[in-house]
């Protein structure tokens, strides 16, 4: 049986995150025609009332406009899209979220037979008005150099974790090394993660689709053997993104309109994903000098909340082990 219960999945889950109050078996997959939320796990220890909350949701397909970012998401079939209102609720009432961490989100993109309590992924939406972000040395780029810098202060900052009593993190590489489609300005990568005592490594991907004056991100974690699948879903994403007349990349004004401070390296390093993610809230894992960039995906039971705890900092590492 697969289980989007599992601790590297878990570990997409908040720092101050609440732990939800029991854990549920998996559904039987959804048929191609049924709805993901028709076939949300009733007896299956699920609350009463988080079914009910999967119930009501009102997923979207096909053609999906982004209002703050004037843009539209194309999905097909293959995922659905959850609005704001109501991925807030899952982001808080489901996964655990605070409140004020999820002001910004716009929306939660989930695989066509995903319900909100059995998941692989989940593509958390969130735009932000960064100003226009240059591609002009997108082929000058050295993201190597952005590796061995985002891995600059992870030793102190690890050994800082230790002495702490919290569990280290380090940055494996690159899952996938940023790559810059010009057509479509789509900037995407990969990183892979290790927890200390953790088997299973942990996968963050971004998407950045680059507008007039803004990026729109989806940012997606899971853990490193659904790397297949959530790249497949990355790239979709890469080339599913039209900006409206008036807002696309090429109706960049210099003489009128805000200009971003950095560049494509910018964005891979921090620049506006640690500004969406510090306004968010929703992070995996932000080391000491804040590059490391993942959103919240799965919840599941007080045992894998108390690993999630010990990950991030949360708490000890003699308090409760699964």
């Amino acid at each position: 049986m697969r289980t989007g219960i599992r601790s590297a999945t878990a570990l997409a889950m908040v720092l101050a995150l609440g732990a939800p109050t029991a854990a549920w078996a998996d559904p039987k997959p959804a048929a191609d025609h049924v709805s993901a939320r028709d076939e949300a796990p009733a007896g299956k220890g699920v609350p009463p009332e988080l079914l009910a909350l999967e119930k009501n949701l009102h997923p979207q397909r096909g053609d999906v406009r982004i209002d703050a970012a004037k843009a539209v998401l194309h999905l097909g079939d293959a995922y659905y899209f959850l609005p704001a209102d109501e991925a807030k609720r899952v982001l808080t009432q489901v996964w655990g979220n605070p409140p004020d961490a999820v002001t910004d989100v716009l929306g939660l993109v989930l695989p066509k037979d995903a319900t909100i309590f059995e998941n692989v992924w989940g593509a958390v939406v969130t735009y932000r008005d960064t100003g226009h972000v240059s591609d002009a040395d997108a082929n000058g780029q050295d993201y190597n150099k952005v590796l061995a810098d985002m891995r600059s202060g992870e030793a102190a900052d690890n050994a800082e974790r230790r002495e702490k009593g919290y569990q280290t993190i380090t940055l494996v590489g690159w899952a996938q090394a940023p790559s810059y489609d010009a057509a479509s300005h789509s900037l995407i990568w990969a990183r892979e993660l290790a927890g200390e005592g953790e088997p299973v490594h942990t996968l963050n991907y971004d998407v950045r689709l680059l507008g007039r004056t803004g990026v729109l991100s989806l940012n997606m974690i899971a853990s490193m053997d659904s790397l297949a699948q959530v790249r497949g879903a990355a790239a979709t994403f890469g080339g599913a993104v039209t900006f409206e007349k008036g807002a696309t990349y090429a109706d960049y004004d210099s003489s009128t309109d805000k200009t971003a401070e950095y560049g494509l390296a910018g964005l891979v390093a921090g620049g506006a994903a640690v500004a969406v993610a510090q306004k968010l809230g929703l992070l995996a894992i932000v080391l000491k000098f804040g590059k490391l960039i993942l959103i919240g995906v799965a919840a599941g039971g007080a045992a894998v909340w108390a690993a999630v705890k010990r990950f991030f900092g949360g708490g000890r590492r003699d308090e409760d082990t699964i």
